[in-house]
């Protein structure tokens, strides 16, 4: 069985889970880029949603920009303010969307997603420097819980 396989049972439990095996995996490294795949990678094993992974902030272009995932064919950019991940970038919080065709001015890159997550990376001194999104085929697949276990993967990465 793989050390990444699928382990069935409460939501909480399957986080405890896979915290146990991103610290192992996360504090080896230091790197940001590595830290981040292998992230998409656990989290896509773990729950099999739609579509994980990360858009990088770009300053100059005032967009983010595709960076490491798992899942189909994703939006290259996202311009600041747009759709849920360019949201969570300008205010700095993390959003919660039950279902994604009633969020206005929702980017659609996959007309399977119905429900989405998404959290911003933040350095050691605060500065958004990335968005962790995440997409379901379910409606109401993310809550307070995600988000709270999702916060604590995201602070295993160096910024």
């Amino acid at each position: 069985m793989d050390e990444f396989a699928r382990f069935e049972g409460a939501k909480s439990a399957q986080y405890q889970h896979l915290m146990a095996q991103a610290e192992a995996v996360l504090k080896a490294e230091s790197h940001w880029l590595p830290n981040a795949a292998n992230l998409c990678a656990m989290l896509k094993a773990q729950f099999d949603w739609l579509w994980v992974g990360f858009y990088w902030v770009d300053e100059p272009s005032q967009s983010l920009v595709l960076g490491p995932f798992q899942g189909p064919l994703a939006c290259t950019r996202i311009p600041y303010n747009k759709g849920v991940c360019g949201r969570a970038w300008a205010e700095g919080r993390s959003f919660i969307v039950p279902n994604v065709h009633e969020f206005e001015g929702h980017i659609a890159c996959s007309s399977l997603s119905n429900s989405e997550i998404v959290l911003p990376c933040r350095d050691a001194n605060g500065k958004i420097k990335a968005v962790l999104d995440i997409d379901s085929r379910d409606y109401n697949s993310f809550d307070e819980t995600d988000a709270q276990y999702l916060a604590g993967l995201l602070a295993l990465i160096q910024w």
